[in-house]
């Protein structure tokens, strides 16, 4: 079983991560050296990155000083 380092990508934290940077989904594109509609599929959930993707997200965001919090729910944050 591998340990998955960092955050998960969903559809949210990259939106909210291409809105922090302030780019449009061609020059996110752009900035990971994929097309356009592979932004607008993690967007809409159609896919979520993996791999070299999703280490890249992690770089642009640390240098992008992006801190994005999940919202726990109630249950998560009782157990705390």
């Amino acid at each position: 079983m591998k340990h998955r380092k960092g955050k998960e990508w969903d559809r949210e934290r990259i939106l909210a991560l291409r809105r922090h940077l302030g780019l449009t989904q061609a020059e996110m594109a752009g900035e990971l050296g994929t097309r356009q509609q592979t932004i607008s599929e993690w967007e809409t959930g159609m896919y979520q990155p993996r791999g070299t993707s999703a280490t890249l997200l992690n770089i642009i965001a640390e240098r992008g000083k992006f801190d994005y919090e999940v919202k726990k729910s109630k249950e998560e944050r009782d157990e705390h």
